[in-house]
C-alpha cells in the first residue's frame, strides 16, 4: 500500500504528519520526494548507508560532423539547442533528456552524456526504512530526482510518500501511481483555495484522495463544507496545541512529546488504509 501524503501550500504540517504515520506505522518505508527541501530526516535522524547521484541525459555536439542544419533545434521542445550562424548552442539546465535532438541528427554528429542533478540518500531509522532525493542547488527540474527516489521502492506492507508542497510537477511526478492521497490543510482561507487545486489535481491523476484538517479550531468552518460538499472524506482533525510547535522547534517529532497525538495519528492511519482499501476496489 503506496499512501502519498501532500498539500496544496507549504507550512501546513505535512511533513510532521508523513513522519508521523511513519513512525505509528512502524515497519514502513518513508519517502521523502520533497526534494528541493527534504526535511523528514530531521525528525528521524537516519543512518544513511547509500548515496547514489542522479544523473540525466543531455545533449554533446561533435562540432566535425555538425553541419548546422537546425534539425536538433527544431525537434527540441524545451529550446535547450539552438543553432545561431556557425554555432550550435546548448542549455543544459533547460534539457529534458528526451534525446529528441540525437534522432534528429542526420549526421549523428549529437551524443548523449551524463549530468549530474541530484543524489539519493538511503538508510534506516529504527523500524522505518528512509529513503530521500536533494536536488542539486541552481536546477531547475526536480522530477528525475523524484523518480530516483521512488525507485527504491521496496514493497513494503505500507509505504509513505511526502510530497512537496503545491500543485506543481514534482507534486504530480511524487503522488502518481500511489492508491491513496492524505491532504494536509489548514481552516484558512488560503488553505481552502489550495486545497479546492489539490483535489483537482488528484482527480485528474485518477487518485483516491481525503483530508486531514491540521490546527483545527483556529479557523472557520468552510474546510468541513467543502469535503461535504466535493464528497471528499475527511480523515481526522488535529487540534491547535502550542506543544505541537515546541516539539518542533527543538528539533522533536511531536508524538514523542505528546502520546495522545501519536494515538491521534494511529486512528487516522487505520482510516486512511480503509479509505485506500475502498478505492483499490
Amino acid at each position: 500500500m503506496k499512501i502519498a501524503v501532500a498539500s496544496g501550500k507549504g507550512g501546513t504540517g505535512k511533513t510532521t504528519v508523513a513522519v508521523g504515520l511513519a513512525i505509528v506505522a512502524g515497519r514502513a518505508q518513508l519517502l521523502d520526494c520533497d526534494v528541493e527541501e527534504p526535511n523528514a530526516h530531521l525528525f528521524l535522524h537516519p543512518r544513511l548507508t547509500e548515496h547514489s547521484p542522479v544523473t540525466i541525459l543531455v545533449p554533446e555536439v561533435d562540432v566535425e560532423r555538425c553541419t548546422r542544419c537546425g534539425r536538433c533545434a527544431e525537434a527540441c521542445q524545451f529550446h535547450a539547442i539552438a543553432v545561431i550562424a556557425k554555432q550550435v548552442l546548448v542549455f543544459p539546465e533547460l534539457c529534458h533528456g528526451c534525446g529528441a535532438c540525437t534522432l534528429a541528427c542526420p549526421e549523428e554528429a549529437i551524443r548523449e552524456v551524463p549530468r549530474e542533478v541530484g543524489v539519493v540518500e538511503s538508510g534506516k531509522s529504527s523500524k522505518i526504512s528512509f529513503v530521500h532525493g536533494r536536488l542539486n542547488v541552481g536546477e531547475p527540474m526536480a522530477t528525475p530526482v523524484i523518480r530516483a527516489v521512488k525507485a527504491h521502492l521496496e514493497g513494503r506492507p505500507l509505504t509513505i510518500i511526502d510530497a512537496a508542497p503545491g500543485t506543481a510537477c514534482p507534486v504530480v511526478e511524487a503522488v502518481k501511481g500511489s492508491d491513496f492521497c492524505l491532504l494536509v490543510t489548514e481552516p484558512t482561507p488560503f488553505g481552502l483555495s489550495d486545497l479546492r487545486l489539490a483535489t483537482e489535481v488528484m482527480v485528474r491523476l485518477g487518485v483516491p484522495c481525503g483530508v486531514l484538517i491540521n490546527r483545527a479550531g483556529e479557523g472557520d468552518e468552510a474546510t468541513e463544507a467543502f469535503c461535504v460538499s466535493e464528497n471528499v472524506p475527511l480523515l481526522g482533525r488535529i487540534p491547535f496545541d502550542r506543544r505541537i510547535a515546541e516539539a518542533y522547534a527543538h528539533g522533536q517529532h511531536p508524538v514523542y512529546a505528546l502520546p495522545e497525538l501519536g494515538r491521534h495519528l494511529e486512528e487516522i492511519l487505520e482510516r486512511t488504509l480503509d479509505c485506500a482499501q475502498g478505492g483499490r476496489r
